[in-house]
Formats: structure tokens, sequence, C-alpha cells
């Protein structure tokens, strides 16, 4: 991404003008990290804020028992880290890399200045900020509400209606998809073996078709 392709993100993913786009990216500096990396580990002081540019990563949380725990999954404009100003917070799970990842990162106290003195950037971190909240809300729900089936056939459904074709594309990896429900691997292996003996889901080359959506979403039990 080029320099001007670079402003023209951070405006869009704050929602302000130019100028407050070059004021953002003075403070801060563009990274590359690769898959894999570890942006930030748990327990660490929370410094720093992120906006990711390009890639994909997840908030990983590891429990004394030794589980895995799905806390978010970052995309392109997600804004993570220190979002407010110097505190004595640490970070709650490992940041990592699941696909090579370009991010802005700058101090987080610079970002609460700039918040104070442009309302669009505080504007924009209380949007994202609600917006995890719900994200979170919908999570705990499907996690208290539902079987782990049933969790499995709701993340199905929630991919596949991402396209118009229902086609998810490549097709999910039962370890990731058991990650995303908090479920293991081989309840996600026999819940996707289901559904394509019963001809709900199919796979083509290496996508995953949704073909009966209605049956599927009557299944989210």
């Amino acid at each position: 991404m080029h320099e001007e392709g670079v402003r023209e993100f951070v405006r869009q993913a704050f929602v302000c003008p130019a100028d407050v786009a070059d004021q953002l990216l003075a403070r801060g500096a563009v990274r590359a990290y690769p898959p894999q990396a570890v942006i930030v580990r748990q327990g660490e002081p929370l410094v720093q804020c992120y906006l990711l540019m390009l890639g994909r990563a997840r908030a990983l949380l590891y429990t004394a028992g030794g589980q895995v725990i799905l806390l978010h999954e970052y995309h392109g404009g997600d804004i993570f880290g220190a979002l407010g100003g110097a505190d004595a917070a640490r970070q709650d799970a490992d940041v990592v890399v699941v696909e090579e990842a370009r991010a802005l990162v700058m101090h987080g106290a610079h970002l609460a200045m700039l918040a104070e003195q442009h309302g669009c950037i505080g504007l924009a971190l209380s949007r994202l900020l609600v917006q995890r909240l719900r994200k979170a809300t919908e999570q705990l729900f499907e996690r208290s509400g539902l079987s782990s089936v049933g969790r499995i056939h709701a993340e199905l459904l929630r991919q596949a209606r991402l396209r118009r074709d229902l086609t998810i594309s490549p097709a999910p990896v039962l370890a990731d998809l058991a990650l995303v429900v908090a479920t293991t691997r081989e309840t996600a292996s026999r819940a996707v073996g289901a559904l394509e003996r019963r001809g709900i889901i199919r796979r083509e080359g290496d996508a995953l078709i949704v073909v009966a959506p209605h049956r599927l979403e009557e299944m989210i039990l």
C-alpha cells in the first residue's frame, strides 16, 4: 500500500478529514507482521494501539489449563490495544497474526490526545467499542444458549451469508471453525460431515456451499 493509500485508509477508518489523518500518521508508524507473529502478548502493559490495515489477526486467551479461547478476530479497519490514556491496564490476550498483516502503530496516549482534539476520532472509537460490545454479547448468547453443534451451524450460515451465492471460499479449516465457536475439532468434524451427508452443504473444489440455508437455520439449536 503506497503512502497515499495509507493516508486514505486511515481517513476512512476514522471517518476524518485528510489533515486529521495526517496527524494520526505523524504520531505513528506502519509496521509489517508475518503469519504467526505475536503483535502483543497476554499480560503485557497496554501502551500501544494498532490500526490493522491489511491481513487478519486473532486475540487468543490461554487458560491455566492450556485451553485456547478466541476473544476477538481482527480484520482490516479494526483497532485494538491501548485505546485510552495512560493507565495500568494489561493486555488480556495474545494477538496473533493469521494472515500477513500491516498495522499503523501509535502510543495510546497520543491517540487519546488526538481524540480529545478531534471529535471524529472519538466518535470512531465509540462506534468501534459499541460494535465490539455487540459482538461479545452475541458470542455470550450463542455459547450459553446454543449447543456446540448449534454454534457450528450458526457460524457456517453466518460465513455463507457473506456472499450471495452462499459459498464459503476457501472452506473453513475445521480447527479454526472449532476455535471460533469454542468447541473441539472432533465435534466440528462430525457436525460438518453430518451436514454433507444430509445434502445441506456440499464441497466444490476448495469451497463449501450451503445448499439448503433454511434447513441449516432450523438446526441452530
